[in-house]
């Protein structure tokens, strides 16, 4: 499915996924919570894997929202302490693969440890030249959206903003955490909830949603393939007619 896929002209440049149901697909077998979650880690090394095996220019997984900090803090220390232990254990394949790693979210609320190998991480890699990883770690859309707007003020107070007109999409778009990333072309969602969770409200205007039943311990490389098989044959008409986009 991968040539078929290549064959399309219309490849997604941007996925991003919101990795759903770990903890469900865990009661569901009668396991602990956290083992959800290490599963979960191994869907994140496939997606990866055929991210750039399709050839994707962003990957962007929604990995921990502000919204799980309220979780209870057993779990919270075990998600981190399982970030850190994949950072360090998938170091040598995303070298091997070319992957890129960013991350965008509110960084500083991480653990030191999990900050700091974070940081060597994307250090590590900023110069690989396939597919670019992007890693939302305590990150809420309206979090971003109203930094966005503080930090616009801000400048507009000390006069480097001077002219109120001259604030358009772009210009608003340069203060999000995604400055520099393209917006997504097809999000994906699994567990089977339909809805965004607070995951790149500005950045999904005109996305694609694809939702799917499994949970995401149960996501395969063939999921993807046929998530973006569907986007493929969809109209993305960004408010035009179909006669317009015929010209």
């Amino acid at each position: 499915m991968i040539e078929e896929i290549k064959h399309k002209r219309n490849v997604p440049d941007h996925v991003a996924i919101i990795m759903d149901g770990n903890g469900r697909w865990a009661k569901s077998r009668g396991l602990e919570r956290w083992q959800g979650h290490k599963e979960g880690v191994d869907t994140v090394k496939r997606v990866v894997e055929a991210s750039g095996e399709i050839g994707l220019k962003y990957l962007t997984l929604y990995t921990f929202s502000i919204e799980n900090w309220n979780r209870p803090k057993e779990e919270i220390s075990m998600l981190m302490g399982l970030m850190v232990d994949a950072i360090l254990a998938e170091t040598d394949n995303l070298m091997k693969q070319q992957v890129r790693v960013m991350a965008i979210g509110n960084l500083s609320d991480l653990p030191e440890a999990v900050y700091r190998k974070l940081k060597n991480l994307i250090a590590l890699t900023s110069e690989n030249t396939g597919v670019t990883l992007v890693l939302a770690l305590s990150y809420g859309a309206r979090w971003e959206l109203l930094e966005a707007a503080k930090h616009l003020a801000k400048d507009y107070k000390s006069g480097k903003i001077s002219d109120l007109e001259s604030i358009n999409d772009e210009k608003f778009a340069s203060y999000l955490t995604t400055t520099g990333i393209p917006d997504p072309d097809l999000l994906i969602r699994t567990s089977g909830e339909c809805r965004l969770s607070n995951f790149l409200l500005w950045q999904l205007a005109y996305t694609e949603l694809y939702f799917i039943d499994k949970f995401w311990p149960d996501f395969e490389k063939e999921d993807l393939y046929l998530a973006i098989r569907n986007f493929q044959k969809r109209e993305r008409r960004f408010g035009k007619t179909g006669e317009q986009l015929k010209k």
